[in-house]
């Protein structure tokens, strides 16, 4: 059998297909410019293969209801030229096979769960922070949809003592994206934050803002793991800090996992988003063949 994954990024889409055993047969990088443009190198790539199914992870909003009548669109993204975009629907166009469909980070937290490091636990929360903030969710190894999906990097925190920055979030201004991602940095002090020293005051309040998230996650969710991926979280220097606030805010209020075990860096990598789209593809594909 051969799957197919979309990992649906706001500067690239990876596509990819693998057999059974998550081998990649094929894989693509794809710039992410119109839909019409991005999307004609998508047909191509997949029209190559007989896929069995398709799982895709895509940047967001989306509409992941299957209730609603613009199910399986990009909604009102930031990216002006996807607004209103029916991804699901033109896929179905091309290709009549079972769907897997959810947030790109989403996808990640389920790759990380199934094969990465929540490997062996029923829940794990993903937060990736970079360019933005996004965290997806999977709870008795299942991805959380309600009526829509998590958008839990948009959380409000409180600001730092010592932090005038406004915010640059164009909703909320001074959310944990707005003052955390990787924006946000570089706005802040002038230089990106991996120009920025390990001992840089940037990151005691970037740790601030985490450690709140993750608090609020933990007192919520109690997932079995937290895991970081994205940019920003390459800086190593950022984790012990986060866990000092962490334990700071949380004041024993409850008693989590070793915070080194708890609070963890992805294992997958830049895979982990694709891994996860593959993973739903073979997940989709096995409830068809249920219901058939």
């Amino acid at each position: 059998m051969i799957f197919g994954a979309i990992e649906a990024g706001g500067t690239k889409f990876v596509c990819a297909v693998s057999d059974e055993n998550l081998q990649i047969l094929e894989r693509s990088s794809i710039p992410t410019t119109t839909p019409q443009e991005t999307m004609e190198h998508v047909f191509a790539f997949f029209k190559k293969y007989e896929v069995d199914a398709i799982g895709i992870g895509s940047f967001g909003p989306i509409d992941v209801n299957p209730k609603s009548e613009t199910y399986g669109y990009i909604t009102k993204t930031p990216k002006l030229a996807w607004q209103d975009y029916p991804f699901l629907a033109e896929m179905k166009k091309h290709f009549d096979v079972p769907y897997g469909w959810t947030t790109d980070v989403n996808a990640a937290a389920y790759g990380e769960i199934r094969k990465g490091a929540a490997f062996g636990n029923s829940s794990c929360i993903y937060i990736t922070v970079g360019t933005g903030i996004g965290a997806g969710i999977v709870i008795d190894n299942k991805v959380i949809h309600g009526f829509g999906h998590p958008e839990a990097g948009h959380l409000l925190v409180r600001r730092h003592s010592e932090d005038s920055y406004e915010g640059n979030c164009p909703f909320h201004h001074d959310c944990l994206e707005g003052m955390a991602a990787g924006p946000a940095i570089e706005n802040r002090f002038g230089e990106k934050a991996q120009n920025l020293g390990e001992t840089h005051q940037a990151w005691e309040i970037e740790a601030f803002y985490l450690a709140q998230a993750l608090v609020n996650y933990t007192l919520t969710v109690s997932p079995d793991k937290i895991i970081f991926g994205g940019g920003v979280m390459k800086q190593k220097q950022l984790y012990p800090l986060i866990y000092k606030e962490f334990d700071k805010l949380m004041n024993n209020y409850i008693v989590t996992p070793p915070l080194e075990n708890y609070i963890v860096p992805c294992d997958l990598g830049d895979n982990a988003g694709i891994t996860g789209c593959l993973l739903l593809a073979m997940d989709a594909l096995e409830e068809d063949l249920k219901q058939k």
